[in-house]
């Protein structure tokens, strides 16, 4: 829990407060002052007697009693400054914006965790080291700007940047966005982003907790909190956004399996967001847009109504929406002919609906009013309203926030003439209190991203009967590396996943027995290469003798091969299913498409342990190639249900066997009444144990 002296202190002093507010401690102190703090505020400064006004200590040991303390001095001269605060002045909440500690080197290292050491010995909490500070609508102790009007129900703002912060803050208040606290966590070296989270939904209250949270993360430090939490704020009606930057190297490392290859740091990232219900954005504009569309009332379909005098804007904004699911309906019928009738010749109600550059609030105030009340088949609308510097909107953007107060669907505002109608749009964003949306195609993508990402997965799902002792018996008896046919076999029934039936041969002799005894036709495989194809290492629809001894000759010649697997030809899909153990965030279950799919389109999903059936047939019908596994052109569908049921039982067995590093079925064949894992590499590497 954090220390209520950190949120909503009685009194804070400035460590290295300064005049000079160019300085951070000049303007921390400079923003203290000017944010209607109702407590006690002290400055400490060797150097003054005075700091803009206020009565200055020479040092921390001169203070009275002090509930917050935010330290914009040496590194080095911290631990010292701390240690004082915690044990001899009662301060619980810490900001530290000085640089120079694990961010630089080990002996910064050394500095932070000293500082840390004292503050958790009195129960305090840390925003920091090197950040940009801490504000909400009890005070403010950040140094850098613009400092935004604070709202109660605007969002709670968690960066690990400061920077990043500043700009994520400009483009957001230009447009309207309101904030109720910002947090820059710096180093993080008590509380980072998944801490504050956990607060938040520790201590939420529907009633006057805000249910808005964006965040700029640069790593995810505890995975599972962070789902923990933040599933379980949007479980309780939080919207949350977020940005996970460094993605783009994530996939660089090399990997001896398809699963490897696909299930990198940043894909993990992806399903962690996914299974908790986050927003993911990928730049700053994305972030601030999302989060200005939870500002809105929810919107409860996928039908929009556009809403223009302006018919380019409006068709790229059609196309956005469609080309991301989204539906931009046709409007027709006697309601429809009614509206036309109001508005001027030429108009358009078949949607996009296009009231031509003449139109007017008067016929703005109509269409609304036909979308909220006639027309059925719209969820939503956007109304696309500037000007070509002919006119003044004034009167257009009051009758526009006054439909937004009271009509039953929400309304989003994309105001692009921000040259020629500069001043009215200020008005609607500063008097009115409105967001602005100035780019529709930007708009469209982030409304898509918002209606597109599922709700937070049951936080318990149902998961397979599987036989644990039979999984353990294999993994506690096998070494480090790839499992034998025989073992995988023995894990694959242990949770119940269909296979072939198979024989690994390493004689001319045996490989004719196992035909004699299965029949034709027959699959031969190389036993050793890793990628089977590529080396020539396949054969199928092998279908006699002969044929079966001069394959298996030409085959035990192939470099790396040590045996060679046979087993009935099968027929279906190809799909795949595969698991990778990642850093922090445990297992990772993939599944799509299999085959050389795998390889050359990548259409895969990837959700984190523990994945039940419901959750992995979300995870299939999201797939891009989903409409072949549904069958087209007359191809035989695949048993969905057995698909997902595959999947949720390899999430149960390496949630058994954590130690199985990589796995990958693929492919498995899947039919209207089967789903059969035909190929299958499991890689274990057993746990260190730390002492």
């Amino acid at each position: 829990m954090i220390n209520t002296k950190l949120l909503n202190p009685k009194s804070i002093v400035v460590v290295g407060a300064s005049n000079d507010v160019h300085k951070p401690g000049g303007k921390v102190f400079k923003n203290l002052l000017s944010c209607n703090f109702s407590g006690t505020i002290y400055a400490v400064n060797p150097k003054e007697t005075e700091v803009q006004g206020v009565k200055c200590y020479a040092k921390v040991e001169d203070l009275p009693q002090v509930d917050c303390a935010v330290l914009a001095i040496a590194a080095k001269y911290c631990p010292a400054a701390v240690e004082v605060l915690a044990q001899q002045k009662g301060t619980g909440g810490y900001i530290i914006l000085s640089a120079g500690f694990s961010e630089e080197n080990a002996e910064g290292a050394k500095l932070e965790k000293a500082i840390v050491d004292q503050i958790d010995s009195v129960g305090g909490s840390l925003i920091g080291p090197n950040c940009t500070g801490f504000l909400n609508t009890n005070y403010c102790g950040a140094f850098d700007a613009p400092i935004p009007e604070l709202n109660p129900k605007g969002a709670d703002f968690i960066t690990g940047s400061g920077a990043t912060a500043v700009f994520i803050k400009e483009y957001g208040m230009v447009n309207g966005l309101s904030f109720n606290s910002v947090w820059a966590v710096g180093n993080s070296a008590q509380m980072g982003i998944e801490e504050v989270l956990e607060y938040m939904d520790d201590t939420f209250d529907p009633q006057s907790s805000s249910t808005v949270k964006m965040l700029y993360m640069e790593n995810v430090r505890n995975p599972q909190k962070l789902l923990k939490h933040a599933s379980s704020l949007i479980r309780k009606g939080c919207k949350i956004a977020a940005i996970k930057s460094g993605c783009s190297a994530a996939g660089s490392r090399a990997a001896s399996s398809h699963t490897g290859a696909l299930a990198t740091s940043d894909v993990a990232v992806d399903a962690l967001f996914r299974k908790a219900g986050i927003v993911r954005c990928y730049n700053r504009e994305e972030l601030v847009t999302v989060t200005s569309i939870f500002m809105h009332p929810e919107v409860k379909g996928r039908n929009i109504a556009i809403i223009t005098h302006a018919g380019g804007p409006a068709v790229m904004l059609t196309d956005t929406l469609s080309n991301n699911g989204l539906n931009v309906p046709h409007i027709e019928g006697k309601a429809a002919d009614e509206l036309l009738t109001k508005l001027f010749p030429g108009s358009s109600v078949a949607n996009p609906i296009d009231f031509l550059a003449t139109g007017t609030a008067e016929q703005l105030g109509a269409i609304i009013d036909a979308c909220n009340d006639q027309f059925e088949n719209i969820d939503a609308m956007v109304v696309i309203f500037g000007s070509p510097g002919l006119f003044a909107n004034w009167e257009v953007y009051a009758l526009l926030d006054e439909k937004m107060k009271s009509g039953k669907k929400p309304i989003f505002p994309v105001l692009p003439s921000i040259v020629n109608v500069k001043e009215e749009i200020a008005d609607f964003i500063n008097t009115k209190k409105r967001i602005n949306f100035p780019e529709e195609c930007v708009f469209g993508n982030a409304l898509a991203k918002v209606l597109n990402t599922p709700e937070p997965v049951p936080e318990n799902p149902v998961l397979p009967q599987t036989d644990v002792a039979a999984i353990r018996r294999v993994i506690d008896s096998c070494d480090n590396g790839y499992l034998s046919l025989e073992n995988i076999r023995i894990l694959l029934d242990a949770v119940g996943i269909a296979h072939k039936d198979e024989a690994e041969v390493t004689t001319e002799t045996d490989a004719v027995a196992f035909a004699r005894k299965t029949g034709y036709p027959l699959v031969m495989k190389v036993v050793g290469p890793v990628h089977k194809s590529d080396v020539g290492g396949v054969v199928l629809n092998v279908k006699d003798e002969t044929t079966v001894i001069r394959e298996f000759n030409r085959l035990m010649k192939i470099q790396d091969t040590y045996a060679v697997e046979m087993y009935p030809m099968l027929f279906g899909t190809e799909l795949f299913i595969g698991a990778s153990r990642e850093d922090k965030f445990g297992h990772q279950v993939l599944c799509g498409l299999g085959g050389i799919f795998i390889e050359v389109l990548k259409d895969v999903k990837a959700s984190l342990v523990p994945v039940g059936k419901e959750e992995a047939a979300e995870m299939i019908r999201s797939l891009h190639g989903y409409k072949i596994i549904q069958g087209v052109r007359g191809q035989e569908a695949v048993n969905e249900d057995l698909f997902a049921d595959a999947v949720s039982r390899v999430s149960a067995l390496v949630q058994a066997a954590p130690e199985i590093a990589e796995m990958d079925l693929n492919p498995l064949l899947g039919s209207s009444k089967t789903v059969v894992a035909v190929d299958a590499r499991i890689r274990v590497e057993k746990l260190k144990i730390e002492n």
